[in-house]
């Protein structure tokens, strides 16, 4: 249990936190406590499971007592997130299901789900704020920034490992709807081309189609049609960083605003439809409930932007 007292702790590890790395573990037990100094501090065998020294990669056991020593937070770090910020604020309203396992949020566009890169707010971080009570709170899988959406978090370790484990099984149903460029060919039901991820000297990921990359396949489904444009669903089969975005991109059809993989032409021609993001959106997201068993499919409706954009458009087309 945490000890209040700025001396070392001793904390037990039950099986809610069984089969976490230790370093995970610290980063969140040590709330406030910079990255660096958490490898530090294992790094110097300071920290000790069971009266060992321990790797970051260890996972922990059910029953592992973990020695932590007295870490001074620096008055200079980031203070916490309040709660009362507007954009926390929203996040309460984004909230479409929640139970004692699981929390599942319609994320807007434009928020990121976790700080870092120079962000000291995302999802997670307004959740926690919002939450001070909960024990855990953990993101079950990520939406890029601009894209919009189901996302889903894990409240309990033991549901975060069976969401996981659905994840890597292909157990897990999402849907997304994207508007991209031109006329998508009906017969085009499946794109598998392999993704390879690369970091810019600028920190910035880029992922292209490569022979060398990983094997990557997304479903597709025409929705509705336009007079320069179409909006499909994209049901993504692997999980792979852009997939959507870079295999729309390899189609030959770009999706809406997109500023790393769209097409600036394309995106002139949606001028008048009032559009000025990303046109991805997380539409639907089925799995198996962690705690009960049973099918949950939870949806998100579109955001205002996205519906006037296609009111426009099926304007636009009834002028043809």
């Amino acid at each position: 249990m945490k000890n209040e007292n700025p001396g070392v702790q001793f904390v037990a590890i039950t099986a809610e936190h069984a089969g976490q790395r230790i370093d995970n573990f610290l980063r969140t037990f040590l709330k406030g406590v910079p990255k660096s100094m958490v490898y530090r501090i294992l790094r110097k065998g300071e920290v000790r499971v069971n009266k060992k020294r321990v790797k970051p990669e260890y996972k922990l056991e059910d029953g592992d007592e973990i020695r932590v020593p007295p870490v001074r937070v620096s008055e200079k770090e980031t203070p916490e997130v309040s709660p009362r910020l507007e954009k926390v604020a929203q996040l309460e309203q984004a909230v479409i299901y929640e139970d004692d396992a699981i929390l599942v949020l319609n994320k807007p566009s434009g928020t990121a789900v976790h700080g870092g890169s120079g962000l000291n707010f995302g999802v997670i971080e307004g959740l926690r704020a919002l939450r001070p009570d909960a024990r855990f709170l953990e993101l079950v899988h990520r939406l890029d920034r601009d894209t919009s959406g189901v996302l889903l978090v894990a409240k309990k370790r033991s549901a975060l490992r069976s969401l996981h484990e659905q994840l890597r099984e292909k157990g897990m149903q999402k849907d997304y709807l994207a508007l991209v460029r031109g006329q998508w060919p009906s017969h085009t039901k499946v794109v598998k081309a392999p993704l390879l991820k690369n970091i810019l000297q600028s920190g910035e990921r880029v992922v292209r189609v490569s022979a060398e990359g990983k094997p990557s396949e997304t479903r597709f489904k025409v929705e509705e049609r336009y007079r320069h444009a179409s909006l499909v669903k994209a049901s993504p089969v692997t999980g792979r960083t852009h997939q959507i975005r870079v295999h729309t991109l390899h189609a030959g059809h770009p999706i809406a605003f997109d500023d790393r993989y769209g097409d600036t032409e394309f995106d002139k021609q949606l001028a008048g439809s009032g559009l000025n993001r990303l046109f991805l959106h997380a539409a639907a997201l089925t799995f198996t409930h962690p705690s009960t068993g049973e099918s949950l499919r939870v949806e998100a409706p579109m955001d205002e932007k996205l519906r006037r954009c296609l009111k426009v458009l099926r304007q636009d087309a009834k002028q043809d």
